[in-house]
């Protein structure tokens, strides 16, 4: 989540110290002298990113259930929504609305995945862009046309594409809804704070921050750590500032994610869960979780710093700070304390993407540093940091120079690159997902025909992409999840199998 208050902090408009013509001579005046023009550079690189959230969305025809979902999807189609719930809360993890979303696109069946990228893919950009919009017109700043869609669009394709694994990261539901969709839903929070106009627009920011925590309190632990740890740095930063309703709605926000995550914590599914890995009475504190964490994290961080794609969130934020314009389109200098917003924002993701690893060393052990769709919970706070650090990086170099022109041509040459670059492993990720979508349509055909023709036991051959979770795996050693396979053909047990049917 973020926040805002009712002015800019430290952003503030100057007037040309000559002045200046009315009328469209004084408009030409005050236009930067890039040599391009600004509204048409932001329109024309949007196509690259939203061509490439296009093309992942049509790509998702190729979706298929794997890994947990073998499990969820009889527990939908025979007990729906509240069934869904009980398995969550009373067995499985304590997730109330991980199990809504997840009955929310399982009720299709294998529809449900094949749409859920256009789906979530849609609105996580509309949500992007709408708190990119809404940022800058709380701080009175405006902006060519296309150039709040490029910032999301670019924000968007960097945090799904960039990631180690985008078949777990974007196709692969079970994961997304609780460590993909958590982040961006966050965000969505500060929307009714940053348009909020009016006493009763501030008590429905107030209901919406608290009904916000509560949701995701529920769904992900990890997403929860980022929020409090992001809602204590605004705090930080707000300290001494006569804003006192963006501090309390920080607060309320913490108070719902706090009582969300006690819910959790405290649910029949939670205690389950840590007894089935052996983490009841575990302490995070203890020296070998805290050592471990830290090595782990640290392996993380050199590898999203190492990570050639994560410059175009640098490039977009650059594009940004060069085109963004105050009042009456008047030049906007960096913020007074543009330091110390650099150091609690960096800080802030530090320390989210180690207690994240931290929350998670239990369960994982040294499997945390492959674990990459639990990065995503703080991904989105990485990138959100970059494109600040280019926005501000944009804003220092206009002050230097009104020949901008070399600048806003390299930044859309970084945006153009990543995109293209991106577009490579995705072509590889259809071809093997198409590859098993025709093998698990075969198998899913025969098994069909013949429980019709009253068997009651049939062999199964796993077919997995981008490491997913398939019965048999590791040459018929690891059983699961195939008792739940068994249940959802309506099959008394499934056999290993090593040749597809």
């Amino acid at each position: 989540m973020t926040a805002a208050g009712p002015a800019p902090t430290g952003l503030r408009s100057r007037e040309r110290e000559r002045p200046v013509a009315g009328g469209a001579e004084g408009a030409e005046a005050l236009r930067p002298r890039t040599g391009l023009r600004p509204a048409a550079l932001p329109a024309a690189l949007c196509l690259l990113p939203l061509g490439l959230l296009g093309v992942a969305a049509w790509f998702g025809r190729w979706g298929r259930p794997g890994g947990d979902e073998w499990c969820f999807l009889p527990v939908v189609r025979d007990e729906g929504l509240s069934g869904m719930v009980g398995k969550f809360y009373l067995g499985d993890n304590g997730r109330i609305t991980n199990a809504v979303l997840v009955w929310a696109y399982a009720r299709f069946g294998v529809a449900g995945h094949q749409w859920f990228g256009l789906v979530s893919g849609g609105v996580m950009l509309g949500i992007l862009w709408a708190v990119t919009v809404s940022v800058l017109r709380r701080a009175g700043l405006t902006a060519p046309r296309g150039v709040p869609l490029l910032v999301a669009s670019m924000a968007t394709a960097v945090f799904l594409f960039a990631t180690p694994n985008t078949y777990k990261t974007f196709y692969w539901p079970a994961a997304s809804v609780s460590h993909t969709l958590a982040p961006v839903l966050a965000c969505a929070a500060a929307l009714p704070l940053l348009r909020a106009r009016s006493r009763r627009g501030r008590r429905i920011a107030l209901v919406s921050v608290f009904a916000a925590g509560l949701c995701i309190g529920t769904l992900s632990e990890e997403t929860s750590v980022v929020v409090l740890v992001v809602l204590s740095a605004v705090l930080l930063l707000l300290a001494g500032q006569r804003r006192g309703y963006a501090r309390g709605w920080c607060l309320t926000g913490m108070a719902g994610t706090g009582i969300g995550t006690l819910v959790l914590y405290t649910s029949p599914g939670a205690r389950i869960r840590r007894g089935r890995f052996g983490t009841d009475g575990v302490s995070f504190l203890a020296p070998d979780s805290l050592l471990g964490s830290l090595r782990g994290f640290g392996h993380i961080l050199g590898a999203l710093l190492t990570t050639w794609a994560y410059p175009g969130a640098v490039a977009a934020g650059v594009l940004l700070g060069l085109l963004i314009r105050g009042p009456g389109g008047r030049q906007v200098v960096l913020p007074v304390r543009r330091r110390r917003l650099a150091c609690v924002a960096v800080l802030a993701f530090l320390l989210s993407g180690y207690l994240c690893t931290l929350v998670a060393y239990p369960v994982f052990g040294e499997r945390v540093t492959t674990s990459t769709r639990i990065w995503n919970d703080y991904l989105l706070l990485y990138i959100a940091v970059l494109v600040g650090a280019g926005a501000l990086l944009g804003l220092a170099l206009g002050q230097r120079t009104r020949h901008t022109g070399a600048v806003q041509a390299a930044g859309a040459a970084v945006c153009v690159t990543v995109c293209l670059a991106l577009a490579v492993p995705l072509w590889r990720l259809e071809a093997d997902m198409r590859v098993r979508a025709v093998k698990w349509d075969h198998q899913d055909r025969w098994l069909r025909a013949r429980v019709a023709a009253g068997d009651r036991v049939l062999p199964y051959t796993p077919v997995s992409v981008a490491g997913m979770v398939e019965p048999f795996r590791q040459h018929g050693r690891r059983v699961w999840p195939a008792p739940c396979v068994a249940d959802y053909y309506h099959l008394e047990r499934i056999t290993y199998s090593l040749r597809l049917p």
